[in-house]
């Protein structure tokens, strides 16, 4: 029988598929297919928000792989849609190879605590969010409508959690560097 999570298992594996086609579009199909990956973020966007739910709300609770990589699958759908803008020419490729390179550079020093991986993918969102509500505006509001949406949806838990959790993580991190320092 199958169980709520390991549904939350097959949307996240199908996210990481959508990570690896950002890359192909942008290499076969450029610029033009940016309709198309606004879309897609979208779609990859609200499996994120269902994967996780589903996860936690499913009757029989066990870790998997998958379940335990979430926030690698979330960091390669952003990488996926960075190397789209750079193989389209939307972003200027050396731009988006510096920022692979030193993001690269702090995750080999630092590893990869939750907030940094967080840190990483919001810049690339952002410029997502921009390009979209400049060259495709009706697409661009989709995406606004959706993350406002899942705002309110989580409101309670957002300014409460999310955002303090954030903060904490950066926190360890400092605490973690100054212990191996010492």
């Amino acid at each position: 029988m199958i169980v709520a999570k390991q549904v939350a298992d097959w949307i996240t594996f199908a996210r990481f598929g959508i990570g690896v086609f950002l890359v192909f579009l942008g290499i076969t199909r450029g610029a033009e297919a940016l309709p198309l990956v606004i879309w897609l973020m979208l779609a990859d966007w609200v499996g994120d928000f269902l994967d996780g739910n589903l996860a936690r709300c499913s009757r029989v609770q066990y870790k998997s792989w998958i379940g335990e990589h979430d926030l690698h699958v979330d960091m390669s759908v952003a990488t996926g849609l960075l190397l789209y803008f750079i193989s389209s020419r939307i972003l200027s490729p050396w731009r988006g190879w510096l920022y692979l390179v030193l993001w690269g550079v702090l995750f080999l020093w630092l590893g990869i605590p939750s907030s940094l991986g967080m840190l990483y993918q919001a810049p690339v969102y952002g410029y997502l969010l921009w390009i979209s509500l400049s060259w495709y505006p009706a697409l661009g509001w989709w995406l606004v409508a959706y993350l406002g949406t899942v705002i309110v949806i989580t409101w309670p838990k957002f300014p409460k959690q999310v955002v303090p959790g954030f903060l904490y993580g950066f926190r360890e991190i400092r605490l973690s560097r100054t212990k191996k320092l010492e």
